[in-house]
């Protein structure tokens, strides 16, 4: 595999502001489901994104999770993320932000679940 191809990441819209995200998050993938999920926070009182099938993540994929927790206070939503990836909460954890996603309702993946205390979804 050429170290060239470009990463690639999904955003699908399941309906009653459930959303799926799929693939890479890093730099090169983050603006564009940005992007896409804009709409999402001009919808209903509720967001659920399933992040189950997220492969990998770096600071650009906590960042993106940020940015959703941000759009969605300004909006007056309430937001979930369902599989956080361990590589995203690690970083969190690290920059000591995991407070911010854990009070959010974070559903941490299989693999953080077993390396944690269990946490308290709000």
């Amino acid at each position: 595999m050429s170290r060239f191809l470009r990463n690639t990441a999904q955003l699908e819209a399941l309906g009653d502001g459930h959303f799926r995200v799929s693939g890479v998050l890093d730099a090169s993938t983050v603006t564009s489901i940005l992007d896409q999920s804009q709409s999402a926070f001009a919808g209903g009182p509720q967001l659920l994104f399933d992040l189950t099938a997220v492969t990998e993540g770096d600071s650009s994929g906590l960042a993106l999770l940020l940015e959703w927790l941000r759009l969605a206070r300004k909006a007056g939503q309430k937001i979930h993320f369902q599989e956080v990836p361990e590589q995203i909460m690690a970083l969190a954890r690290i920059s000591e932000v995991d407070d911010l996603l854990l009070e959010n309702g974070v559903e941490a993946s299989a693999e953080t679940r077993e390396s944690q205390p269990t946490a308290v979804s709000a």
